[in-house]
Parts: C-alpha cells; sequence; structure tokens
C-alpha cells in the first residue's frame, strides 16, 4: 500500500529516561571491582539492565580511564552504560565519544578538589527516588519517604539521606541508603546502609528476613536463611569496629 503523503518515516519525541547514576572518584577497573564486590555483595545480577550515567565530577582531572575496561566492569553487573558527565578534559571527552557514550555536560572540574563522593555509587534505576548529593562524612538531606511496598525488581536508593520504608520490601528488591534505612515491615530482599562509608548507619526493621545486609560495604548474607533467634523480628543492624577487621552486628529491639 503506498505511503500517504502525510505519514511520517521517523519521529523525534522528549521522554524522561529513568538510569543508574554511577559516580565514580577512580576509573581503574581493578579497583572499582573490588569495591563494587564489597558494595553489591559481588552478586552480577545487581542490576537489570538498566541504562547507567557516569559521573566523573568527582575523578582527578589528571587520572587516566581505562574505557574499554571500565565499561566491561559494569556490564559485569547488568548496566548499560549510555552516557557520561563532568568530564572537562578533551582526551577524556573523546575518548567516552569514542566508546559511544553521549556527552551530557562538560562541566569543569576543579583539578585538585574533587568532590568528596565515594568511588562506584550504585544508585538504582527503575522505580528509583533520589534526593540531592550529601557529604561522605553522614547523610545531610531530609529523609526519603516510601509507603508504598518495594516490589520484586525494584530498586530505591536514598542519596545523602536516610530511607524510611513505610510498608516493606520483597525479596528480589533492593534499597540503599547514605544514611540509615528505617522499614516499618518486612524486610525481605536486599538493604544496604552507609553507601557512602557511613560506618554509624544502621538498618532497623520491625520484621527482619532479608538476603543480604550491608553498612558502609560491610556486608552479610542469608543464603542459609536467617538464624531463628532474629527472623521474622524487629532487629537493628549496625557494624561492630573490630582492632582486626569490621563486621555487622544484628541485635534484637524491644518495641513493646
Amino acid at each position: 500500500m503506498p505511503r500517504s503523503a502525510s505519514s511520517r518515516s521517523v519521529e523525534f519525541l522528549n521522554m524522561n529516561l529513568d538510569a543508574v547514576l554511577v559516580v565514580l572518584d577512580r576509573a581503574d577497573p581493578a579497583g572499582l571491582a573490588d569495591a563494587m564486590h564489597r558494595m553489591l555483595g559481588g552478586r552480577p545480577d545487581t542490576f537489570n539492565q538498566e541504562p547507567a550515567i557516569l559521573d566523573f565530577s568527582a575523578l582527578d582531572a589528571q587520572e587516566k580511564i581505562d574505557w574499554n575496561g571500565l565499561l566491561s566492569l559494569l556490564r559485569r553487573y547488568r548496566l548499560q552504560p549510555i552516557g557520561a558527565r563532568g568530564l572537562a578534559d578533551e582526551t577524556l571527552l573523546a575518548g567516552a565519544r569514542r566508546v559511544g557514550l553521549a556527552i551530557l555536560d562538560s562541566t569543569p572540574m576543579a583539578a585538585g578538589k574533587p568532590s568528596p563522593a565515594k568511588a562506584a555509587e550504585p544508585p538504582p534505576a527503575a522505580a528509583n527516588e533520589t534526593l540531592n548529593s550529601g557529604s561522605a562524612s553522614g547523610p545531610s538531606t531530609p529523609a526519603l519517604y516510601i509507603d508504598r511496598f518495594v516490589r520484586s525488581g525494584q530498586q530505591i536508593y536514598a542519596q545523602g539521606g536516610d530511607l524510611v520504608l513505610l510498608s516493606g520490601i520483597s525479596p528480589g528488591s533492593e534499597v540503599i541508603a547514605d544514611g540509615n534505612i528505617h522499614c516499618f515491615g518486612p524486610l525481605a530482599g536486599r538493604a544496604l546502609a552507609g553507601a557512602r562509608g557511613d560506618a554509624s548507619a544502621r538498618i532497623i526493621t520491625t520484621c527482619f528476613g532479608p538476603e543480604l545486609v550491608a553498612v558502609a560495604g560491610i556486608y552479610r548474607t542469608f543464603e542459609r536463611g536467617v538464624p531463628e533467634n532474629i527472623a521474622g523480628r524487629a532487629v537493628v543492624v549496625r557494624m561492630k569496629p573490630s582492632a582486626k577487621n569490621q563486621s555487622i552486628v544484628i541485635e534484637p529491639l524491644q518495641i513493646n
């Protein structure tokens, strides 16, 4: 059938795109691989092919970037890098374009004064909700409140502050906060508090049953199930400093 004169072969429309923002203060794939393994528990299925924007505003202006190695690492965690921002050096901009990344801005970086964001920040995408970035020393923005149940496959990130879950999270979901996580309901997925390195952050829930919990990158998994003395109970998860190493402590809460 002949195409009418008014039909269009292509249209260009604006749209809002949910994407993971990956904030980097280093670019060496080996170092980032270690940081991401500690933060995400080494799980290659943390993300689900979400598009990712790489933010280099915290990177030292003199640092070189192994673009192929960096993109390969992110894809290993099922991220799809589509763009970059925070690059001022022309060589770095050319490298980003060479590997097919869109340049989203050209904000200059202050030489020798990187921002306080930590390496390999893993904000999630699909249904993500984000606050403005805070200091690495602790949360400085209002808490993010989520009043709906977080379903399997969904990810929530409270950047720069606390995350308050009023309904709980299901298995297969993930919540991340730079500050504390408060869950007034079943905690059955993955919960990562102190994502920017705040060792004083805590996870507090009224019904404990997660797949993984982490504070400042120190994590504990429950592949063999949650111990009976804390399963389904109100607990607080915190980091216990040690002279030799750091570990996660999970303690029952008395809320009656």
